[in-house]
């Protein structure tokens, strides 16, 4: 049998395959709308030049935007996540469960975490050894604990999360106008080429593929990226859909909805002059967030959101109160509380797993 390494070294390399077959899609499309269509089949000058400027600009933001999703480390947990060596120490000597959650309920007391496992327990990784700040998930792939973990994308070979969320709908954004300028300037010539108006040449192979490609990708990006505009509509990771998480009076999917438009201001940031640039904008350091209060009791209409710890319903496990940074304060400035009015739970229907992102 290899070596674990060798194992290990094989499938780091087999993971650029999506990846590189993205970009030789890319490189090629590039080649047959620049070369074929424009040089070679286009007759009228302007419209060689109107195409060509268009084309650029797309395929220069497609490029960038993918390039940042895929370059762009995964955010960790910081250090104050991590247990002390004493800790630790104690944690794994300790064998019962009810222990080792007194000494990670002991440890999490200065931590602004809010949420816990369906079970009530605090959220712990034995593989990097760190409670999980919310929203915090261990990816297998990578084997690491992700900030606002949404989902692994083989696509672009990294862990869609905090760091590079923006930067992915960006890429899905830019790719979508892409494909759609190709197979929209392409049809005319497509038709043209099917119907032997135009002679047959080595160009007719690579239009007639090209418009075949360019819309089978449009169509499949469009539902990718509907799907995840909803989610930040609804401040919802593809998780979080799947698995609601737990507060303290039970698990709600817009826990941490605080509205569409400040939902959108905490990917994309406060300065819109920035949302449509692969650059990062996004509010908040990941490890904590803005939430609101949910399956409240009727009677309990006013709640300071900042005043005491808040605690579970069954008193065992208390949540700390922290102060916000400065951009997740600016998200809360025009709401001084989050109450719930009432069981308004919405049924909403589970998303679907794409296989572009499985």
């Amino acid at each position: 049998m290899a070596p674990s390494h060798v194992l290990k070294c094989c499938q780091k390399v087999l993971a650029w395959v999506p990846v590189a077959f993205i970009a030789l899609v890319v490189a090629w499309s590039y080649y047959a709308y620049v070369v074929e269509l424009c040089v070679f089949t286009i007759s009228s000058t302007a419209e060689k030049v109107v195409y060509l400027v268009v084309f650029h600009l797309s395929f220069v933001m497609f490029v960038w935007s993918y390039w940042k999703t895929i370059f762009t480390s995964p955010a960790s947990p910081s250090n104050e996540f991590c247990l002390s060596k004493a800790d630790k120490e104690q944690y794994e000597k300790e064998e019962r469960p009810e222990s080792q959650q007194e000494i990670l309920r002991r440890a999490a007391k200065d931590l602004p975490i809010y949420t816990t496992t369906a079970s009530r327990a605090i959220r712990y990784c034995d593989r990097c050894q760190l409670i999980k700040p919310d929203r915090c998930h261990h990816c297998s792939a990578c084997d690491i604990c992700v900030l606002k973990m949404d989902h692994h994308c083989p696509w672009v070979n990294n862990c869609v999360g905090f760091s590079n969320y923006k930067f992915f709908l960006l890429f899905l954004l830019y790719s979508l106008l892409y494909c759609l300028f190709v197979a929209a300037t392409v049809l005319q010539y497509f038709i043209k080429f099917w119907t032997n108006e135009l002679p047959d040449t080595h160009a007719k192979f690579h239009v007639l593929f090209l418009f075949f490609v360019a819309a089978m990708f449009f169509i499949s990006i469009l539902s990718l990226f509907s799907y995840h505009c909803w989610l930040v509509g609804k401040n919802r990771s593809t998780i979080e859909t799947f698995r609601a998480p737990t507060f303290r009076n039970g698990p709600d999917k817009n826990g941490f909805s605080l509205g569409c438009s400040k939902n959108l201001r905490e990917v994309f940031g406060d300065e819109k002059k920035y949302w449509l640039l692969p650059i990062f904008t996004s509010l908040g350091d990941g490890c904590n967030f803005p939430t609101r209060l949910v399956i409240m009791d009727p009677e309990q209409l006013t709640v300071s959101s900042q005043s005491e710890p808040v605690k579970s319903s069954g008193g065992s496990q208390s949540f700390p109160t922290r102060p916000l940074s400065e951009s997740q304060n600016r998200l809360l400035a025009s709401d001084s509380q989050w109450v719930e009015s009432g069981p308004e739970e919405e049924n909403v229907k589970s998303g679907f797993c794409n296989t572009f992102c499985a």
